[in-house]
């Protein structure tokens, strides 16, 4: 006898899974499981309260397209509780309507706390700061009290902190930290002055030796002392926090010792203190269009900790013998320095140097002496005298340097580095924070060379912790770069060869070394821009992490990140887990799960944080849209959808869209496989890369969206 066999719909009906639901403004939801290839897809019937990120439970009712059809039976955990928005009129109240477009309901406010209601307008188009209680019937807007008023809607102040609020993003220092890091640096200085630590210049001095008595904490202290030798910072113009400098010393015999100094934060910021708590939960600094939210207190940010120019600074410290002629290193030191940094460059200034006919200036000038070798020395100006009439001496250091960064450079690109060198935009603002020009980032050799002796400094930090932790079973933190997936590679190359290039793809990878060929391939053309973001969307994203498995992007086999640590937390962890190395002492396997999980943690927050700064950025590049409606732009088709498609601002990068319901002459459909739009009767082409003109005719602060017409 045959029992009944239930009924089934492509065999996973009424199966339960887990995972991450992603939230369209639509709505639609999309649930990521670790158990299942494909999305599991949820309609607006079937979310059951459910929001964006959000963890939960779904149930497989059918099929959709060929898409698993889910419904949501239990919300397991909330991404959030706290979300901005703005408040608006419903009947005779108020109602919260959230800036995020993936909150599908507005919210009842149940509270107004009486010192929120008495102290400040509560009104139609104030923005506040909500929270949600439980909500649990889908048929009911959830309720929730405001926890702050943020300010008028619109003004640029109350626009910038909702994005932070938003992100969860706290401005302020609590007051213990910032008590805690005041009393860090008095003491420091308290102890600098007992040291005698006055600056001595030529001028003032009697002998040579007298400069080595300029030092605090030496005595007794084994710290490598680098104050007599060629050191600078380049940084951006409005940079305030200096982590890192070059120093620079011809050793003879066709040998150059080039130091990468970095801030020592490790030596003011101790495990365990409310500082390093607070530097752990922020984990990085944010960088909106307009304001650094530090990671750090600015009395350390910005002062103690900073590699500022004419004080001596502690820093950590890799220093390299290198071959002249060939760049080749020769050997490598890591430690604690003090240095003094000579100058503070912004990038712009050294790239004069460097394309300048001035003539290096060697034993030339009043100021401090700096001997670099038995036949080679140079004198560097007074700070009274600083500027351009002492840039000579830096010609040779900075011309060297460059020099010898495009040698390595050379050498990364052919292990198989991938060249990625996007557009990044500024904006020029007002007094009032609105936004009066756009323009683009340039790209100086003053930057690459940085950037070389950063990635430089990293790997071989990464190479020696490696090496250690080999030998004694320890652990560290990386920057790791996994190889992309095979399907967005798949999809990288469909979309390539629309726009009329090749992509090679074997055995489902792509070699570094081929997509730089089609980035090189590519230089000069329309389609320029649209490649290289695509590109860079394929690939896998960069993340923090106790196990190597290299960095594909880079090619490197060790590499962390060392170079950053007033900014970055995972480099500060770097710093004290590269001393306690260097001191050979034992990293206990129970610290090992910690690492993992600050790596973890501090790579969610580096996605956060890049959120909010693409926020403050969209949101500008909309602002500035707003008085030019009805004016033309040439423009580049940056996307094609079923519902038009979507045009960039080559000079700009502001993107918006041209509806297909607009296009008004023909019946247009989407060739999805040749990514463009055609017409059925006239057999029009609207392809991926083609310029067009278009008139700007709506833009929308709220949605962050543009809309264009054709011309």
């Amino acid at each position: 006898m045959h029992k009944n066999k239930p009924a089934h719909t492509g065999g996973e009906t009424k199966k339960k899974l887990i995972g991450i639901i992603k939230v369209t403004p639509k709505p639609l939801g999309f649930v990521v499981t670790d158990k299942s290839k494909e999305d599991v897809i949820v309609f607006k019937e079937n979310l059951n309260c459910a929001l964006d990120k959000d963890e939960v439970e779904v149930e497989i009712i059918g099929k959709d397209r060929d898409k698993k059809k889910g419904r949501i039976t239990r919300i397991i955990k909330r991404n959030k509780t706290k979300f901005v928005g703005t408040l608006e009129k419903s009947g005779s109240g108020l109602v919260f309507k959230p800036n995020d477009f993936k909150f599908y309901r507005n919210v009842d406010i149940l509270v107004f706390p009486k010192d929120i209601k008495s102290s400040l307008p509560v009104q139609a188009g104030t923005k506040v700061f909500v929270e949600i209680e439980n909500w649990t019937n889908p048929n009911l807007n959830p309720k929730g009290k405001i926890i702050s008023v943020i300010g008028k809607k619109g003004e640029h102040e109350t626009e910038m902190q909702s994005i932070l609020l938003d992100k969860g993003i706290v401005y302020n220092f609590p007051a213990e930290v910032e008590k805690e890091a005041e009393k860090v640096a008095d003491e420091f200085e308290s102890q600098q002055e007992k040291s005698s630590t006055k600056k001595v210049w030529p001028s003032e001095a009697r002998e040579p030796e007298d400069f080595q008595r300029r030092s605090f904490f030496l005595v007794g202290s084994d710290r490598r002392d680098f104050r007599n030798i060629i050191t600078f910072t380049i940084d951006p113009a409005d940079a305030k926090d200096f982590d890192d400098a070059l120093s620079y010393e011809d050793i003879g015999d066709n040998k150059i010792r080039v130091g990468v100094h970095i801030a020592d934060v490790s030596h003011f910021v101790r495990p365990g203190t409310s500082l390093d708590k607070e530097a752990l939960k922020r984990s990085f600094s944010t960088y909106l269009v307009d304001r650094t939210i530090p990671m750090l207190p600015e009395v350390l940010s910005n002062g103690l900790c900073s590699l500022m120019p004419n004080v001596d600074r502690f820093a950590f410290s890799a220093v390299f013998d290198i071959e002249k002629s060939t760049g080749k290193i020769l050997d490598r030191w890591f430690g604690k320095t003090i240095i003094n940094s000579n100058k503070r460059f912004s990038y712009e200034e050294a790239q004069e140097i460097l394309t300048s006919p001035l003539t290096p200036l060697l034993n030339a000038g009043e100021g401090k002496h700096f001997s670099h070798s038995d036949n080679l020395s140079v004198s560097l100006p007074s700070p009274a005298s600083r500027g351009r009439a002492g840039d000579e001496v830096f010609k040779v250091p900075l011309s060297e340097l460059n020099r010898i960064a495009n040698i390595y450079r050379a050498e990364n690109k052919k292990n198989g580095a991938i060249e990625f060198e996007t557009d990044e935009i500024r904006f020029e603002l007002d007094s009032q924070g609105k936004p009066i020009k756009i323009y683009k980032k340039p790209r100086l050799d003053t930057m690459k060379m940085i950037e070389e002796w950063m990635l430089l400094a990293n790997r071989e930090v990464a190479k020696f912790i490696s090496d250690k932790v080999g030998k004694k079973g320890g652990a560290s933190i990386f920057r790791i770069h996994n190889l992309p997936k095979m399907e967005r590679i798949e999809e990288l190359a469909i979309f390539v060869r629309a726009l009329g290039h090749e992509l090679p793809i074997k055995n489902g990878e792509v070699s570094a070394k081929d997509i730089n060929i089609l980035l090189k391939q590519i230089e000069g053309h329309a389609s320029e821009s649209l490649i290289k973001t695509a590109a860079v969307r394929s690939m896998s994203k960069a993340a923090y992490s106790t196990k190597n498995i290299g960095h594909f992007g880079l090619a490197f086999q060790y590499y962390t990140h060392f170079t950053s640590p007033i900014r970055r937390y995972p480099d500060l962890m770097v710093h004290r887990i590269l001393e306690r190395y260097l001191k050979n002492e034992p990293i206990p396997k129970n610290e090992f799960s910690r690492f993992e999980k600050i790596a973890q943690e501090a790579s969610e927050k580096e996605i956060t944080i890049q959120e909010a700064e693409r926020d403050s950025i969209k949101y500008k590049q909309i602002e500035f849209m707003q008085d030019k409606v009805g004016q033309e732009f040439k423009v580049v088709i940056s996307g094609v959808t079923e519902w038009g498609m979507y045009v960039e601002d080559p000079d700009t990068k502001v993107e918006g869209l041209v509806r297909i319901k607009d296009l008004g002459d023909d019946y247009y459909r989407l060739d999805q496989k040749n990514y463009c739009i055609v017409g059925e009767r006239t057999k029009k082409k609207f392809s991926l890369g083609d310029s067009i003109r278009v008139r700007l005719a709506a833009a929308d602060l709220d949605r962050k969206t543009l809309d264009f017409k054709l011309v």
